[in-house]
């Protein structure tokens, strides 16, 4: 298999920038280059443009990208006069050096790869298999697992894990009312659930309900709260100092795929639903309006994930419309203006999108760009912002029911890059928060790293395992 049929580009391009610089890979794809005249645009750029010294190639006029090696003389020469790289110039240089060369391998179970990411520091990476195993990766001692963890009560998968901000807890979640909390710092190596550890049990719904299960759970940045979407259409707020849920809210009309607070305050959470609508709830005025403080229109049908830029501002959403659609809160409405859009005959666990749903859109569209090439099927498919230390989030990725990664420029909507190893659907990848580094993790039982320039070995890949199983989420 040739470089650029796996790759989707050649790694040439990677070197001299011109890919990211590059046009979209199909009209369809380039909706954000032609839509995306907008404030985050200008922030991005100004988090990963250089110094307007150092890009000045003669008096006068200026060329982007400007390649590493003149990057590094306009600093020994303190062009900019700061005698050192600002972080939006070390963003310039890093964020061209995409990781597309590999992929080696890091695991391989017997059971389908659902969720997987770094810790905030880097130091170490979280798999969940739906055969029960959570592992924990020390990715700087040559990724050893620290912590194999066996999970207990589980139904049917590992919807979700996270990681507490000290990095000493990990939640864990499945299609069960109950998550439950791993002490991840301890000695222990093996953790069977309730065995050789405790796993503390946290119960986030007090009627008895067979159908009910957790689908997304995320730790609040100060480690106090736990915020859950779940199957009964709503959000739950878990106080862990109180031992309790402390607040319900009834989100959606359908299942709740996902939530995230939008910020370190904690007192913004973006949702996203079957429904088909992002929706963002402040809880400081929840209690006396009791209803979301806006509504994102624009999927044309159910959302399967959500990421926030960080700010409290700007959000980005995967859609069962084979779509990633980047929002402004500042522009949702008060309520949902549309009725629901979706094709009723068709589902997304086992049917391919409809050829004739690709050319919709959705006549209230309050998103600022839309991305699209990759596929959202068969399981809640996750996508995220390039980390801001190394990238100045000058991308989106995600993982993508047809064995890949993709990977888009934010301004432009150009692909550039496409990852190609894995023989099952993608559900989750996670990009290194410094390193340039990205880790995919595959329904085939493979988790496998993509690096630039990567190390001087040869990959190493165990061949995944074909598998032929039907999964619902």
């Amino acid at each position: 298999m040739s470089y650029r049929r796996r790759f989707g580009k050649d790694n040439s391009a990677c070197d001299s920038g011109n890919a990211v610089e590059g046009s979209a890979s199909s009209e369809e794809a380039n909706e954000a280059s032609k839509s995306l005249d907008h404030e985050v645009a200008l922030l991005t750029k100004l988090r990963s443009r250089p110094h307007q010294h150092l890009r000045g190639v003669l008096p006068g006029k200026l060329r982007l990208p400007v390649s590493t090696l003149k990057m590094l003389m306009g600093r020994e020469s303190n062009y900019s006069g700061r005698g050192r790289f600002s972080s939006a110039d070390a963003c310039h240089v890093l964020s061209r050096y995409l990781p597309i060369n590999g992929p080696w391998g890091v695991d391989q179970l017997n059971s389908p790869a659902y969720v997987s990411q770094f810790s905030n520091d880097g130091l170490f990476f979280v798999a969940g298999f739906q055969g029960g195993h959570i592992r924990i990766y020390n990715v700087e001692k040559g990724w050893t697992v620290q912590k194999d963890i066996l999970t207990k009560s589980l139904r049917w998968t590992i919807t979700d894990t996270s990681l507490s901000p000290d990095q000493r807890f990990l939640a864990y979640a499945s299609m069960s009312p109950i998550v439950h909390i791993v002490n991840a710092g301890s000695s222990t190596t093996e953790s069977l659930a309730n065995i050789t550890e405790i796993h503390e049990g946290l119960d986030f719904f007090v009627d008895y309900d067979e159908e009910f299960g957790i689908f997304s759970v995320k730790f609040s940045t100060d480690g106090r709260e736990l915020v859950a979407g779940s199957s009964d259409a709503s959000i739950h707020v878990y106080d862990l100092q109180a031992n309790k849920v402390s607040l319900k809210i009834p989100a959606h009309t359908s299942d709740v795929n996902t939530v995230c607070f939008a910020d370190e305050t904690g007192h913004l959470i973006f949702s996203g639903g079957d429904d088909n609508l992002c929706k963002v709830w402040d809880r400081r005025c929840f209690i006396t309006k009791g209803k979301a403080a806006g509504v994102l229109m624009g999927h044309l049908e159910g959302i399967t994930f959500i990421d926030s830029r960080g700010d409290g501002r700007y959000l980005i959403s995967n859609g069962k419309d084979q779509t990633t659609k980047l929002w402004d809160i500042r522009k949702m409405s008060s309520r949902n203006m549309y009725p629901r859009i979706t094709d009723r005959d068709w589902d997304y666990r086992w049917m391919e999108y409809p050829a004739h749903a690709r050319t919709s859109r959705h006549p209230l569209d309050q998103s600022l760009a839309t991305y699209r090439d990759h596929s959202v099927l068969r399981t809640l498919i996750r996508c995220y912002f390039s980390p801001a230390y190394s990238t100045g989030q000058k991308y989106i990725y995600t993982g993508s029911s047809d064995h890949s990664v993709y990977i888009y420029d934010l301004v432009t909507g150009a692909q550039v890059a496409k990852l190609f190893h894995h023989d099952g659907p993608v559900r989750d990848c996670s990009w290194h928060p410094t390193y340039p580094m990205l880790v995919s993790s595959s329904w085939d039982g493979s988790i496998v790293r993509w690096e630039f320039p990567g190390d001087d070995q040869v990959p190493t890949l165990v061949k995944p395992r074909v598998r032929r199983r039907r999964a619902f989420y």
